[in-house]
């Protein structure tokens, strides 16, 4: 779909077609890519905040430390599991799975490319799709914080339930923005299916179009995978590991892996969102085989990294917000923000239905102009009051030493003798003769 038309239909027709060899070649595919991404990823994470911080890095297993990965997995698979006296035994162990089984059916949506020849089926690089993909995987992720929420409360302890709860207020807040900019999104594209979006950027992606949408959007999925510097519910220095504090060995890991899944799963729905999915970029667009075969695949992958890179700067970078800003941040400007937006987008659209198509210019322009007011809004919230000067101390009173009964409680009447150090001097000295 080009900027000036709007999509009426998607074709559907394609999906649930494949044969039962195929669904489950393309499952276990999909759950090979999740399982494979954390472990370079965790990798990647430590050897680029080594590299911005002008340290060495894992360099020890493997060659250039490239099994250090492995070698934690390992290490945690071979640690005791210990389940506190205080805890609730059957919650405390569903709750791992609860983070991690909604993460990974959340990709099941996500389109990898066009259709291909898999021994000689034809069937779309995808596992399946419908029309309100998206809101499938809004609602799948929001299953997640279940297994955080009842990981702190299962525990038994104050410091994992204090995670919890900020886990719940994230969620709240951030889905809510999160969701404004998906109704800008469907509006443009006059469809929710993954495969109708990427369809409809094969003209112009949509991060130029709907650029607060992508700020937005880019700012909320780092505040819902609990990712720094939004990671309060596992402040250290306040929660001393957040909800999973009780948790080691496999379920602490499953704990790791939902986080790291979640990142890439907001990362491929950023790329199908806004960065035209698995099309390909300027100017390997312009290459007749770039959007067809095998290729898309390494262009979508591509550009997943480049967000999961973007988690990594963010964290070697920014430090920890507190609490109120994180929560001002969410309520008090990207929710307005993303509510204006939407209201502009409707507008625009309407303006398009009536036969204005001055879309691309409309949006654009807009676009940028309430990014910049974003952009500015969240520096003035977030940027450090000038410190107030202190008043300069009261003179102390003179000091006293009968005054308020130190050591003990003087007589009536009595009154401190005056020191004299001479007579001080003498009188020891006449203790010394005898």
């Amino acid at each position: 779909m080009g900027t000036d038309t709007l999509a009426v239909a998607v074709d559907l027709s394609a999906f649930g077609q494949d044969p039962w060899w195929l669904v489950v070649a393309k499952s276990v595919a999909i759950f090979a890519f999740l399982m494979l991404t954390p472990i370079v990823a965790i990798l990647a994470e430590r050897k680029v905040m080594a590299w911005m911080q002008m340290r060495v890095g894992p360099n020890r297993i493997g060659p250039w430390g490239m099994l250090q990965s492995l070698a934690d997995g390992i290490k945690l698979a071979l640690k005791e599991g210990i389940v506190p006296t205080a805890a609730d035994k059957p919650v405390y162990l569903l709750a791992p799975v609860i983070a991690v089984v909604p993460a990974i059916m959340a990709f099941a949506v996500i389109p990898f490319g066009p259709e291909v020849s898999v021994f000689g089926q034809w069937t779309p690089l995808q596992l399946t799709d419908m029309p309100v993909a998206v809101l499938y995987i809004l609602a799948i992720t929001s299953i997640g914080v279940y297994g955080i929420v009842l990981a702190g409360w299962s525990s038994g302890s104050t410091y994992p339930l204090l995670g919890g709860l900020r886990s719940t207020a994230q969620v709240i807040s951030y889905e809510i923005a999160m969701g404004l900019t998906f109704a800008a999104v469907f509006l443009v594209a006059g469809t929710m299916s993954t495969s109708g979006i990427v369809a409809a950027q094969e003209g112009t992606w949509y991060v130029f179009l709907l650029l607060p949408s992508f700020l937005i959007y880019v700012t909320s999925m780092v505040g819902e995978t609990n990712r720094a510097p939004f990671d309060l519910p596992e402040a250290e220095g306040e929660l001393v590991g957040g909800f999973h504090t009780e948790y080691s060995s496999l379920r602490f890991a499953m704990f790791m892996l939902a986080e790291y899944i979640n990142m890439v799963t907001v990362s491929a729905l950023a790329t199908t969102l806004f960065l035209g999915g698995w099309h390909a970029p300027w100017p390997l667009n312009m290459w007749d085989g770039a959007n067809s075969g095998w290729w898309p695949v390494l262009w979508f992958t591509a550009k997943v990294w480049g967000f999961l890179f973007v988690f990594i700067w963010l964290r070697t970078t920014l430090p920890r917000m507190r609490y109120d800003q994180f929560m001002n941040l969410g309520w008090k400007i990207l929710i307005p923000a993303a509510l204006t937006w939407v209201m502009i987008v409707a507008a625009v659209r309407a303006l398009h239905n009536d036969g204005y198509n001055a879309t691309s210019i409309v949006l654009g322009g807009g676009g940028v102009l309430v990014a910049l007011v974003v952009l500015a809004l969240v520096w003035q919230a977030l940027r450090r009051p000038a410190a107030p000067t202190p008043p300069s101390p009261p003179t102390p009173p003179a000091f006293d030493p009968m005054a308020g009964g130190f050591p003990v409680p003087p007589m009536p009447g009595q009154v401190l003798p005056a020191f004299s150090r001479r007579a001080a001097t003498a009188s020891a000295k006449e203790d010394s003769d005898v």
